[in-house]
């Protein structure tokens, strides 16, 4: 399910990217970029899917970092369309936005029955439900940016998306420091015996069993 998603972010932050450059669109460059990090993100969940407490703690504390940086580059990025006063092309945002948004609606239906297995797997669908929202947003930028021929919705919606971002991005960081203070998450480190390295599926079933 993981190298599912992985493959589709990836595939969409080019195709999201090329098509935010050549519409002027700061909010599809954003999503573009949200896209790239969730692809990392995937990869570290990959990573770390069979290995113990700490290492999925760690890996929730790189999503909460990669985050917060992509929150800083589309406020970056909305600062330098307000000073220019490029308006964006409607027809690729509108078009490429509802190809992102449908990517990002089987991304999040394939995670949810997976949300709760662990912090690591959490965070996972953190992030695709952030990818969801920003979609949303994209389009109705478009939509405002058709009726108003100006670029401030586009702005407004990349500025939104930061401000998700960085939320999002403390409460994931939040969420690792505080499974990293849990006493499995102790004993892991104090013991690094292939006994104390469950693999995430069988932390599911045990919770799924209790």
């Amino acid at each position: 399910m993981l190298w599912a998603v992985l493959a589709l972010n990836a595939s969409m932050f080019v195709i999201e990217f090329g098509a935010g450059w050549l519409a002027g669109s700061t909010s599809l460059m954003a999503d573009s970029l949200d896209m790239f990090g969730d692809a990392m993100v995937y990869g570290l969940s990959l990573f770390v899917i069979a290995k113990s407490v700490r290492w999925k703690a760690f890996s929730a504390s790189a999503k909460g970092v990669f985050m917060l940086g992509f929150g800083v580059v589309v406020l970056g990025q909305a600062v330098a369309q307000a000073i220019t006063g490029l308006v964006p092309d409607v027809g690729i945002m509108a078009g490429i936005g509802s190809l992102a948004l449908a990517a990002n609606i089987a991304s999040l239906i394939m995670l949810t029955r997976h949300r709760e297995d662990d912090v690591n797997m959490r965070s996972a669908w953190i992030c695709s439900r952030n990818d969801l929202i920003a979609n949303v947003g994209v389009l109705a930028a478009a939509a405002l940016v058709a009726l108003t021929g100006t670029p401030w919705a586009d702005i407004a919606v990349g500025v939104a998306i930061a401000g998700l971002f960085i939320h999002s991005a403390i409460g994931v960081l939040r969420d690792a420091r505080d499974q990293r203070a849990t006493p499995a998450t102790r004993a892991d480190d104090a013991d690094p015996s292939p006994d104390n390295h469950p693999s995430s599926v069988n932390d599911a079933e045990t919770q799924h069993g209790a």
